[in-house]
Parts: C-alpha cells; structure tokens; sequence
C-alpha cells in the first residue's frame, strides 16, 4: 500500500518592530497578507510580535500593554485568518487576571476562531530578559493544538532548549513543532562568542526534530532593540529562522533581516523517518522516573 503525502506550504514571518504598536500590527497583516497570497496555509509570527520585546528592564507600567483572550488581538488576526483562509500561529503578552499574566501563544484556525492555546512554560530570568517579572509560568501542559490542517506542538523561546518539551509534544501527537523566539546577542559580545550562541539554538533545535521524527518551525525577531533604561547595549535580534526536516535536515534558513517566507513541508516524511529510526519503541520508559527530579546528588 502506497503511503499517502501529505504536504503543507508553512510561511514565516521574520520581522523588524518598532516602539510603535500600530505600526508592528499593520505591517504584521501586510506580510501574513503577503505569504497568504504566495499560497502560505500555516504562517507562524515571531514571540510577542505586537511591540518591542519589553522584558529587557522590570517596569510596572508594561503591564498595562496585556490583554484577555479572547480580546483585541485574537480578534484582529481572527479576522484576517478567516479572510485569508490561513492557520495563524500567535504570540501575546496574556492578562488572565488581576496580578497574573502568561506569555500566551494563540492559534487561529482558518474559520478565524481559536483553536487553541499554550502558555509558555519555561520562563527565563537573564541580563536583559527580565521574563519572570511578566510571566507565570504556564499550567495547560504540553499539548498540541489540533487545527484543519494538524496537530501543532506549539512551544516559545526559552522552551526551545529543553528536550522534555519537545518529547512530550510528540508523545501527544504533534505533527511538527513551532516555536515563536525573540532570542539575540549582546552586542558586546565577541563575534566567536556570538557564532556559539547561533549555532548552540539551530542545533539543539534540529535535535528535537531528529530526535522525535517531526518537522521543526523556529520564527525569531530581526533588529537592534535598545535597553530603555541604558545600562546594557540592548540586543541584537538574530534572525535566523528555519524550517528543519524530521531528521534535522534544512528546509529554509532566513539570514538577519526582515524576511517572509513560504516552505512546502512534507508532513508524511515523518511516518518514513520512524520506520528507520524507531526511537519511540526504544525508549526505556522503564528507567526514566528520575527525569522527574531536579537533579540527581547521589549516583
């Protein structure tokens, strides 16, 4: 019996974003727009595309800035998606309630409704990535997003590095994964330093798709963006969006300006790649309770 291909024409949208919310979000629907019209089924947005990234200094004021979903965003891409006939893949600074907030990430179905959600569940708490100041971490798990065209192992930045994230989402029976990023270097860094970072994130990325079988979209940010309180350089966004294969191969790889971007991605590969590399049927369940711990202080 011949097995059947399933392809999937995914768009990205690597973007440059100014202090200017309207300006972001007009020029976030003319690229989904755009990609839409080049036959993008799936489009994937870069993490919290609606302003600067805001978590390089603690400011109360920000805050402010969060809204509910459903609210104002998920309505406007909600429309778009509906209008275009596309899968949006969203990423939101979320107010649940008074005091509590998530980094939220938002699908949106063709019908322009929400398909689903993921709250962010590895927060990080660096020089010139405040995040723990903005958001609780999440509590929905990982579960994929079941939409018209799949099931999307919807993950955010920080989560990228993090093998049990991935495992889990395709355990669950995600399709491929995606993860939204706003990563970058100090610009102070030295360019052998900053080639190890670069290299470090494709790399552990490609990882999780060789590792699980799956396709992996990883969108990040492109710009300098400086500290608004002075005390670093700011950070320099890297760019460097990709699409790997499911046994890490590369589909697509943007550079460091702003980029749209249509891939053809054939989901079936996946079914291929575990035949010969049957790593779900190898795993010694039986031997991984300590995975659940923090660390182990007594071999």
């Amino acid at each position: 019996m011949t097995q059947i291909t399933k392809t999937l024409q995914v768009g990205i949208v690597q973007q440059q974003n100014t202090e200017y919310q309207d300006e972001n979000v007009a020029l976030l629907k003319k690229n989904i727009t755009a990609l839409a019209k080049s036959g993008a089924e799936l489009i994937v947005l870069q993490e919290l595309h609606n302003s600067l990234y805001f978590c390089q200094v603690e400011n109360t004021d920000v805050f402010n800035s969060a809204e509910p979903i459903p609210g104002p965003s998920t309505e406007r891409f909600g429309a778009l998606a509906k209008e275009l006939g596309v899968v949006l893949v969203t990423s939101l600074f979320e107010r649940r309630a008074p005091g509590l907030y998530h980094n939220t990430a938002v699908v949106l179905d063709k019908d322009g409704t929400i398909a689903g959600t993921y709250r962010k569940m590895h927060i990080p708490d660096d020089p010139g990535f405040y995040e723990k100041f903005y958001f609780t971490p999440g509590d929905i798990g990982f579960l994929p997003v079941q939409t018209s065209i799949g099931k999307l192992g919807v993950l955010v930045c920080w989560d990228q590095w993090y093998p049990e994230a991935a495992r889990l989402m395709a355990m669950a029976g995600a399709e491929l994964l995606i993860y939204p990023t706003a990563i970058g270097f100090d610009p102070r860094d030295e360019e052998t330093e900053k080639e190890r970072q670069l290299n470090a994130w494709i790399t552990v990325q490609r990882g999780h798709a060789v590792a699980n079988g799956i396709p992996v979209v990883a969108v990040n940010r492109v710009g300098h963006e400086a500290d608004p309180s002075g005390v670093t350089a700011g950070i320099q966004f890297w760019g460097n969006s990709f699409i790997a294969g499911p046994q890490g191969e590369m589909l697509s790889e943007a550079g460091t300006e702003p980029l749209n971007q249509v891939v053809e991605v054939d989901l079936s590969r996946s079914e291929s790649v575990r035949r010969i590399w049957p790593f779900f049927r190898d795993r010694r369940i039986d031997a991984f309770e300590d995975l659940s711990k923090r660390y182990r202080d007594k071999v």
